[in-house]
C-alpha cells in the first residue's frame, strides 16, 4: 500500500507540477513565490495524503494549498509591497485573460525559462526546476556541476527576469517562431546530454532523456500545429526508441549498425513513425518546408524501418542531408552527412569530405571519432591509431571511450 501511494505521489508530481507552478506563476508575477508554494504543497500532500487518500483532484488541491502557502508568504513578510497588495485582492475565481495566441500557463512559464536574454545554461537549468520539477541537486548531478553552483545558476536566472521585466506571456503570433526555436533547443540539448552523457561515469542519463521526452508531449499537447515541435517530439522517440541497445553488458558503446534491433522499443518506433508522416502529409499538403527537426526526424525513420543494417536506405539518408545542409550549413551537419555518404559512395570520397572540416572541428571529438573509422575502412591503420587516441582523449563517455579502445585495439 504504501508503495502504491508513493508511486501515485510520483505521478502526480511528474503529471501536476508544472501546471501548478505556472498557475502561481501566472497569478503572482514571481517564480520564487510559486516554485517554493508549489513545494510545500507538494510537501504537504506527502504528510497528509497517506491518511486523507489521494484527493479525486490532485491537481486541484495542489493548486488550492500552493495558493494559500503563497498567501501566507506574502502575509508574513514585515514590507506590505505593492506585489502583496495586488496578490491579496485578486481571487480565486477572478477571469483568466488570454495574452497571447496559445493561452496555456505551461506553455508560459516554458517561453519565459527559455527567454534568449537567458544564458543557454541557464535556460535549461531554470527548465528543469521550473517545469521538469527537478530538485536542484539533481539538476547539478545531471550537469556535473556543485550544487551550490547550480543554485547560483537559477537564482541568477531567476534575478535576470525580474531585472530585465520579462513578461510571463507566450510571444505574439508575429515572433512566436523564433522563441519556439530556443525552446526546442533547449530541450533537445537536455536530450542529447540523456542520450549520450557528456562526462561523468554513466554512458545514459534515462532522467534526462525521459524528462526531455515529457517536455516534448508537453509542447507538443500545446502546439499540435508547429512542424518542428512534432519533429523534435518524433526525433527523441525514434532515438530514444533504440536505447536498450546502446551499451553492451560490458558497458560499451554500441554503433547503429552492431545493435540488437530486436532488442529496440517498437511502440516508441511506430510512434515516431506516425508523427513522422503526419509531417510528410502535412508538407505534401502544402505546408511548410521541413525544419531541422523534422529532416533529422525523418532520417532516424529511415534508419529504424531497416530491419537490418545492410538495408539502410542510404541514398534516402543523404537526401534528407542534402536538405538540412541547405538550411544548416554548419560544420557538424556536414560531417554528419559525410558518415552517410562513406555508405554511399566509400570511405575515400568521404575522408575528402571530413578532412576539409578540420579547420572548424579539431576540437570536436565525433570528427576524430568518424576520421578513424574512415581511415580503418582504407587500412590506413597508423593514421587510423592516431585519430583514435585523439578521439580518446576527447570523449567523456565511458561506454564510448571502451569502444573506441577497444577499436583503436583491434588495428593491425
Amino acid at each position: 500500500m504504501a508503495t502504491d501511494l508513493t508511486a501515485a505521489i510520483t505521478r502526480v508530481h511528474q503529471q501536476e507540477w508544472a501546471r501548478v507552478v505556472a498557475g502561481l506563476t501566472r497569478r503572482f508575477g514571481d517564480l520564487d513565490i510559486a516554485e517554493d508554494a508549489a513545494a510545500e504543497a507538494f510537501a504537504t500532500a506527502v504528510e497528509r495524503w497517506p491518511a486523507d487518500g489521494v484527493p479525486p483532484n490532485p491537481g486541484g488541491w495542489l493548486t488550492t494549498t500552493a495558493t494559500r502557502k503563497a498567501l501566507d508568504r506574502i502575509r508574513r513578510e514585515a514590507q506590505r509591497d505593492t506585489k502583496h497588495q495586488a496578490a491579496l485582492m485578486i481571487s480565486d475565481d477572478t477571469p483568466h485573460v488570454a495574452n497571447g495566441p496559445i493561452d496555456d500557463d505551461r506553455l508560459r512559464l516554458v517561453f519565459t525559462c527559455c527567454h534568449p536574454a537567458l544564458a543557454p545554461e541557464a535556460r535549461i537549468a531554470l527548465t528543469l526546476r521550473m517545469i521538469g520539477g527537478l530538485t536542484v541537486a539533481q539538476i547539478a548531478h545531471a550537469f556535473l556541476v556543485q550544487e551550490t553552483t547550480m543554485a547560483q545558476r537559477i537564482t541568477r536566472a531567476k534575478a535576470k527576469i525580474r531585472a530585465a521585466h520579462i513578461p510571463y506571456r507566450v510571444p505574439s503570433t508575429a515572433d512566436i517562431q523564433e522563441r519556439v526555436t530556443a525552446v526546442l533547443a533547449v530541450v533537445y540539448l537536455i536530450f542529447d546530454e540523456g542520450y549520450l552523457a557528456g562526462e561523468g561515469d554513466d554512458a545514459l542519463r534515462v532522467d534526462l532523456s525521459d524528462e526531455a521526452i515529457r517536455l516534448g508531449r508537453l509542447l507538443r499537447n500545446l502546439l499540435p500545429d508547429d512542424g518542428e515541435v512534432t519533429g523534435l517530439l518524433a526525433l527523441m522517440l525514434l532515438t530514444d526508441a533504440r536505447r536498450a541497445a546502446r551499451v553492451s553488458r560490458t558497458g560499451e558503446l554500441v554503433t547503429l549498425a552492431d545493435q540488437d534491433r530486436g532488442a529496440w522499443n517498437r511502440s516508441l518506433i511506430a510512434e515516431g513513425h506516425a508523427l513522422v508522416r503526419e509531417r510528410l502529409s502535412a508538407v505534401a499538403a502544402g505546408g511548410p518546408a521541413p525544419g531541422r527537426f523534422q529532416l533529422q526526424a525523418a532520417m532516424n525513420a529511415v534508419h529504424t524501418a531497416a530491419p537490418d543494417a545492410r538495408d539502410t536506405d542510404w541514398s534516402q539518408i543523404v537526401a534528407l542531408y542534402d536538405r538540412l545542409v541547405a538550411i544548416d550549413p554548419s560544420p557538424v551537419v556536414r560531417l554528419n552527412r559525410a558518415v552517410a555518404i562513406a555508405e554511399l559512395d566509400g570511405p575515400a570520397v568521404a575522408l575528402a569530405q571530413v578532412d576539409r572540416l578540420g579547420e572548424w572541428l579539431e576540437g570536436y571529438h565525433a570528427f576524430h571519432v568518424t576520421r578513424a573509422d574512415l581511415l580503418r575502412r582504407l587500412h590506413r591503420s597508423e593514421e587510423a591509431r592516431t585519430a583514435y587516441d585523439r578521439a580518446i582523449e576527447l570523449a567523456g563517455n565511458p561506454a564510448e571511450r571502451a569502444y573506441l579502445s577497444r577499436r583503436r585495439d583491434e588495428l593491425r
